[in-house]
Formats: C-alpha cells, sequence, structure tokens
C-alpha cells in the first residue's frame, strides 16, 4: 500500500489514494496512526474515485479508527495529495466528504501550498449541555455543525485552560463525541482569534480547520470579530471568511512517502 504523509499546522494524516477501499480500515487507522507500534498519524484519509462530477471522496478515519464526516485540515492535504499525485500545478478539485461536497482550490503542487475551501453551510449542531452550562456559568458557548459536531466556548485566555482535562470532560456528554474549540479574543482585535483545541477521536490537537470555522462563524455571530476572521492555533494560522457557506484558508505540507503492507 502506497502511502504519503502531509499536515496542516501540525494536524497530521496519511493519505491512501486508490480505487477500492481497503479491508477493514477503521482497523487498518488505528495500525498505522499509532505513534509507537505504526507510522503516527491523527488520522487516515483514503481518497476514493469520485462520482456524479466529484473528482475525488474522501474516507477519514481517526487515529483511533472511528469515522469522521469531513477535516478542514484533513481535506486540504488530501487536495496537495492529489495535485501533487496527478501534477495538476494550481487546481480545483471537487471532493466529496462525509459532511457533503466540497469545492477546494490549491495554488500549485509543490511539497508546501496554500489550499482554499469552501466549508459548507454551518448547522446548529446537537445543542451545549446542560452540564456544560452550569460549568461555564456566563462563559459564551454554542455548537455548530460543519458536517462532524462543535463546541465553541469564549474564555478570557485559552492558552491557560487545561484541554486535557476540559475536552475529554466535555467530550464523554455527547454520545457521538464532538470537537471542542476554546477560543479568546484580544481586546480592539476585531480581526483575530486564539483557539485551543480537543479533536474528536484524536485528544488535544495542534489544530483544526472545522474548528477554526465553527469558531469564526459563532464569534461572528457574538459580535466578537468582524467577517474575514485570523484564527491564530498552536499550529500556527488560518484565514476564514464568514458568509452563508464560509472559506477556510490555509497551507498543507507533504512530509514524505511510505510503502507499507496492507
Amino acid at each position: 500500500m502506497q502511502l504519503t504523509k502531509h499536515h496542516g499546522l501540525g494536524n497530521d494524516f496519511l493519505i491512501c489514494l486508490t480505487h477500492e477501499e481497503p479491508d477493514e480500515v477503521s482497523a487498518l487507522a488505528r495500525r498505522l496512526c499509532d505513534r509507537r507500534t505504526g507510522i503516527g498519524a491523527d488520522g487516515l484519509i483514503v481518497g476514493l474515485p469520485g462520482s456524479d462530477g466529484a473528482d475525488l471522496s474522501m474516507l477519514l478515519h481517526n487515529a483511533d479508527g472511528s469515522f469522521a464526516e469531513m477535516s478542514g485540515n484533513g481535506i486540504r492535504c488530501l487536495a496537495q495529495a492529489l495535485a501533487m499525485n496527478n501534477q495538476t500545478g494550481a487546481a480545483s478539485f471537487e471532493i466529496d466528504t462525509g459532511g457533503g461536497r466540497r469545492h477546494v482550490e490549491i495554488d500549485g503542487d509543490g511539497p508546501e501550498a496554500q489550499i482554499t475551501v469552501n466549508m459548507g453551510s454551518v448547522g446548529p449542531g446537537p445543542g451545549v449541555h446542560d452540564e456544560i452550562v452550569n460549568d461555564l456559568g456566563h462563559s459564551m458557548s454554542a455548537t455548530a455543525d460543519l458536517g462532524n459536531p462543535h463546541l465553541v466556548v469564549v474564555v478570557d485566555d485559552c492558552f491557560t485552560v487545561d484541554m486535557s482535562d476540559l475536552g475529554s470532560r466535555y467530550e464523554a456528554l455527547y454520545p457521538d463525541g464532538i470537537n471542542i474549540e476554546v477560543i479568546s479574543v484580544t481586546d480592539g482585535a476585531s480581526d483575530k482569534l486564539d483557539m485551543v483545541v480537543w479533536e474528536r477521536g484524536v485528544g488535544v490537537s495542534s489544530a483544526c480547520g472545522t474548528g477554526a470555522v465553527a469558531a469564526a462563524v459563532r464569534a461572528h455571530q457574538w459580535d466578537l470579530v468582524q467577517d474575514e476572521v485570523r484564527v491564530q492555533m498552536p499550529g500556527g494560522l488560518v484565514q476564514v471568511f464568514v458568509g452563508k457557506e464560509p472559506m477556510l484558508t490555509g497551507p498543507a505540507q507533504y512530509v514524505g512517502a511510505i510503502e507499507v503492507s496492507a
């Protein structure tokens, strides 16, 4: 099996471009993504032939083997893998995901790329659990759905939050799990958010593309930021344009190619 490894702001993925879904892909993801006994990654993405006008279909499993509908960082990495494989140069792709079809534009087929993704409409999500409301007190919080579920929480300084503790406690309240973004806004900086992430099926993560969009959309609704927002995460910076269908722009970095036994 031929794989490539890529990352978006440290959120790393193994990519397999193939014509058929591998057997027992959930178990395969757990094995390959293990950072001690496997290659190591936050997720395994299988790129399958698209249909009905799509260039590709994206099948994503987290490091724990669980299925994920969508990843903003993952889809950028998949687009880079496709561009490099096909030597497309700058290109646009239509990629089907578990959260719907996404339009993706990439600025080249090299090992470093800037990629913009139309993230589709943002739904309300599953709602903030009563225990979280009680725990947070007067802090602003809301959920969102971008094909995958998110909880966004506002605090004074997100970088002081123990995400290992908060993330594990809050996610356990949702039967299907949830991604958690804790954000803060610097006074007077209406175009920038700071954010830390708990990623469903992964844990504390350096970055989350769908989470950045969820955070920007909710912060915009709360009048904390404008419609063009830079989101700073431990892994780096992405740009979000908030609209009916938000746009996410960020980097993808090629790491290397690997051949493994299936």
